[in-house]
């Protein structure tokens, strides 16, 4: 096996990487990632240098056996895996967190395979990755979002695992959103319906764009909704047009548009994801405050079109308790980490098993809030 480092993800065979990729997950696809760097989004500039791992099955450097998305980054924005207050204690004892490396995706709150390959070149490329925190006197390893299925092959090489918090609606074998809204109770079955029926009386309709239909006018717009949320919320952007474009040229198959339209005119849109059996919110934005507009734009339309396409789950991104209400469950997402400095090491292992033991309990406490019926 040989294992080498690219600091351009082009550099690696775009077929042979789409190869090891499971379910065809979007956010791990080489266009994907190509597209993030191509645009610019991602590169030195934006603080992600790329130094993607790839394993070859020999040194020619042919054939693609294994592959991990890495970047050595100066900050810890775009992660939504936040781990400032590390900084901060290395910072406070005279020592540098930055530059650190993040196996991840960027921007991308989603789970997926991190590394690509068996156990054992998963394994392998892990260690190469750590050989290089070793040599470049990096901070740490940060793997984000791993699968559960994929943790023992990081906690067996001593990297800790980190647990997080999101909400996903799993599909129960729904024949219609009717269906799926009997195994509610009586109190959010009603709420449900209510804020749909405030939708469909304001006269917004909608319709699903993908594919060929992603054209200049649409992406435009989308883009268009996407920087009105972020400058609403004063958030950082992390996407510019050009990756949009580049979603629309390159990505299109696995790129949807939702958009919401109200008398003539698109006043909302929302951007989503797919790979083989998950459906991926990831951004949204309007022009008008439609009672309900939000709920129905990010979660009703979503569920509807994962029930209609036999989609097995919809995850809807970070955060967001509101989303219980409305048929999403509490689900434990999973990250991994390796501290070079064996002092804040064991200090942060210590952390870990303490928010471990918060996220289980936040966690039990949601799941007596659950929108189903008792008996599910």
């Amino acid at each position: 096996m040989e294992i080498t480092v690219h600091r351009r993800i082009n550099e690696i065979n775009a077929d042979q990487w789409n190869d090891l990729v499971s379910d065809n997950n979007p956010f791990m696809r080489h266009e994907f990632l190509a597209g993030l760097e191509t645009s610019n989004c991602v590169c030195e500039q934006t603080g992600w240098h790329p130094s993607h791992l790839a394993a070859y099955s020999d040194k020619s450097q042919t054939n693609l056996i294994g592959a991990m998305p890495c970047y050595i980054k100066d900050h810890s924005y775009g992660e939504y895996i936040f781990d400032w207050s590390w900084a901060d204690a290395h910072h406070r004892h005279g020592l540098d967190y930055y530059p650190k490396l993040s196996n991840a995706v960027p921007f991308t709150p989603a789970t997926g395979q991190r590394c690509l390959g068996d156990k054992h070149i998963v394994q392998a490329l892990l260690k190469f990755a750590l050989q290089i925190v070793e040599d470049q006197e990096l901070s740490g390893l940060h793997s984000l979002f791993i699968t559960p299925e994929q943790c023992d092959a990081y906690t067996d090489i001593g990297l800790s695992k980190r647990h997080s918090s999101q909400f996903h609606w799993r599909n129960r074998g729904y024949h219609n959103f009717d269906h799926f809204l009997d195994q509610l109770s009586s109190k959010k079955r009603k709420n449900i319906k209510r804020e749909r029926r405030r939708v469909q009386e304001s006269q917004v309709q909608y319709k699903w764009l993908s594919g060929d239909n992603l054209d200049e006018v649409a992406v435009n717009q989308m883009y268009g909704f996407y920087q009105r949320t972020i400058q609403y919320y004063g958030a950082q952007s992390y996407l510019n047009l050009d990756f949009f474009k580049y979603l629309g040229t390159n990505f299109s198959q696995q790129t949807l548009f939702l958009f919401a339209q109200h008398e003539g005119r698109t006043i909302a849109g929302g951007l989503y994801f797919k790979s083989d059996n998950t459906l991926y919110g990831r951004y949204w934005g309007a022009l008008a405050n439609f009672h309900s507009l939000h709920f129905e734009t990010c979660y009703y339309q979503a569920i509807q079109w994962c029930i209609s396409h036999g989609y097995k789950q919809f995850e809807a991104g970070a955060q967001g308790e509101h989303k219980l209400a409305r048929g999403l469950e509490p689900t434990q997402t999973w990250s991994a980490h390796w501290i070079r400095h064996l002092g804040f090491r064991e200090a942060i292992d210590d952390f870990l098993k303490q928010e471990q033991e918060h996220i289980d309990n936040y966690q039990s406490q949601l799941h007596k809030h659950t929108p189903f019926k008792a008996e599910l």
